[in-house]
């Protein structure tokens, strides 16, 4: 399993002003699905954060995202070792197959990849 990339998620209610802010530093949007917004940087695309009001399908907010090159692999081998499942592994309808588990210092991570 290879990790793709690694997105700080930060949650917030200022999604606009967080697109002009980040913005004056080069970013761009590159996603928006109204409760999620991401931006990228044009030279570095894996140099991205994300900005949500709130997770639109789970129940918590998760800290980062982590795409994996296979999801499923991820979620077996987080099962297998006894870490908390926050949020089952699903297929969503914006195209990512994905779960959330909880790090060791308590923050939710949302593991994911990309569906063909």
């Amino acid at each position: 399993m290879a990790v793709r990339r690694v997105v700080p998620n930060i949650q917030s209610e200022a999604v606009e002003e967080s697109r002009d802010f980040y913005g004056l530093l080069g970013f761009e949007e590159v996603m928006n699905h109204g409760w999620i917004m991401t931006m990228a940087s044009p030279s570095h695309p894996a140099a991205q954060a994300s900005f949500m009001t709130s997770d639109k399908t789970a129940p918590v907010t998760p800290d980062m995202s982590v795409e994996v090159d296979d999801v499923d692999a991820a979620y077996e081998v987080m099962r297998a070792n006894g870490a908390e499942i926050v949020y089952p592994l699903q297929d969503e309808d914006w195209g990512v197959r994905r779960f959330f588990v909880r790090d060791p210092n308590g923050r939710v991570v949302n593991v994911l990849g990309h569906r063909l």
